[in-house]
């Protein structure tokens, strides 16, 4: 799958990606910063089903104190970890 992101409206939590060619909006589901990597990680949902029954939900990051605010892909595996980590307690206490 390809997405890029279009748009992040922080104000109105959505987020306007291009996904597969077309444009969808998203909507904003969390924030959360980090002290180890410094970044701040927003997770967003097209509201599209995964084949587990879930909703798909994307996970970027951004620098807060960046002039421009400029989502990106989460690769570092220690990162992947972390955001992970932040998963599962959210749905942990959603339950």
């Amino acid at each position: 799958m390809n997405i890029e992101i279009k748009d992040f409206d922080q104000e109105g939590e959505k987020i306007t990606m291009i996904k597969d060619g077309k444009e969808v909006e998203c909507n904003v589901l969390f924030t959360f910063d980090s002290d180890d990597t410094m970044k701040s990680y927003v997770g967003f949902t097209d509201n599209t089903i995964a084949t587990n029954g879930r909703k798909n939900i994307y996970v970027q990051s951004f620098d807060p104190l960046a002039p421009e605010i400029k989502l990106e892909d989460v690769t570092d595996e220690k990162e992947l970890e972390m955001v992970n980590d932040v998963l599962i307690q959210i749905d942990e206490s959603s339950n």
